[in-house]
C-alpha cells in the first residue's frame, strides 16, 4: 500500500498516532510531502524517527528547505559573535526562518552532537522535489506546494525549487486534463481551500490537498493512494497561530 502525509511540522505525537492507525507495514510505502520541520514541538525527534525507516520517502517542503539552507551554514555553536559575522543574505535567511517557526528547530538542532547534525542535513539534502507515481491505472504527481507557471507541455524536471515548494497550487484549476491524473499537495491548509472551512482533505478538480492544519490545532491526515481511504489524527494542541497565509 502507498500512503501520503503532509505538513507534520514537528507534531510527533500525532504522527505516531496516525502511523499506528494506518497500519504501516514494512512492505508499504509512505511519502511525506514536506514541512517535516518547524513550528511544532518536536521537529528534530520527528525527522530522526523518519530516518529510521527505509520505506518512508520525504519530499522537500519550504520549511525543510529553509532549515537546510540556514543550518548548513550554522552547523556550529550559534553565538552572537557568529551571527554578527554573517553576510546580509545569510542574516536575512536566518531571521526569516526563525521568525517563521524555525526557532524551535534551531533550539533542538543545536543541542545535538555534530554527527547527528550532519546526519539530519544529509537526510534533508536527499529529499526529492517531487514524486510521479503510477498506481492502479492512475497517476499521482506529488509535490509540496504546487506547479507554478504550469503548462501541459512542461516536464516535471523543468520546474525549479521555488515553483514546487513555495508557490501555492490553484485549487480552482484542473492542471491535468486526464481525469486519472491527480496533483497531490500540502502547504496550503485545507481550511483555506474548502468552502466549509473544515480541517479535512480536499478532493476536487484533480487535486488532493492534504495539509489539514495539525500544527494550527487541526488534524494530521494520511491518504492511501490505492483506494483513496483517509485517516485522521486530531491535534493534541495548537502549536502555532492560525495561518496568516505563510505556510
Amino acid at each position: 500500500m502507498t500512503y501520503v502525509i503532509s505538513d507534520i511540522h514537528g507534531c510527533l505525537v500525532e504522527f505516531e498516532q496516525l502511523l499506528s492507525q494506518i497500519p504501516f507495514r514494512d512492505e508499504d510505502e509512505l511519502y511525506i510531502l514536506g514541512d517535516i520541520l518547524d513550528r511544532g514541538p518536536e521537529p528534530v525527534k520527528l525527522i530522526q524517527k523518519l530516518m529510521m525507516y527505509a520505506n518512508i520517502y520525504p519530499v522537500l517542503g519550504n520549511h525543510d528547505y529553509m532549515a537546510m539552507k540556514v543550518l548548513s551554514k550554522l552547523n556550529q555553536e550559534i553565538t552572537d559573535e557568529m551571527l554578527d559575522a554573517l553576510d546580509t543574505e545569510d542574516l536575512m535567511d536566518y531571521l526569516y526562518w526563525t521568525q517563521d517557526g524555525g526557532s524551535v528547530t534551531e533550539k533542538r538542532f543545536v543541542s545535538l552532537d555534530m554527527e547527528s547534525r550532519r546526519d539530519i542535513l544529509d537526510y534533508l539534502g536527499e529529499c526529492s522535489l517531487y514524486e510521479d507515481i503510477a498506481l492502479g491505472g492512475r497517476r499521482y504527481v506529488l509535490v509540496h506546494a504546487g506547479l507554478d507557471h504550469f503548462s501541459a507541455e512542461r516536464s516535471l524536471e523543468s520546474y525549479d525549487v521555488s515553483e514546487l515548494i513555495f508557490a501555492r497550487a490553484d485549487y480552482k484549476k484542473r492542471y491535468f486534463t486526464d481525469e486519472n491524473t491527480y496533483l497531490v499537495t500540502g502547504h496550503t491548509p485545507t481550511r483555506i481551500i474548502r468552502e466549509d472551512g473544515k480541517d479535512l482533505v480536499y478532493q476536487k478538480n484533480g487535486h488532493i490537498a492534504l495539509d489539514c492544519g495539525c500544527v494550527y490545532g487541526g488534524r494530521l491526515a494520511a491518504f492511501r493512494l490505492n483506494d483513496h481511504k483517509i485517516w485522521y489524527a486530531d491535534a493534541a494542541s495548537r502549536f502555532a497561530p492560525a495561518s496568516d497565509g505563510q505556510c
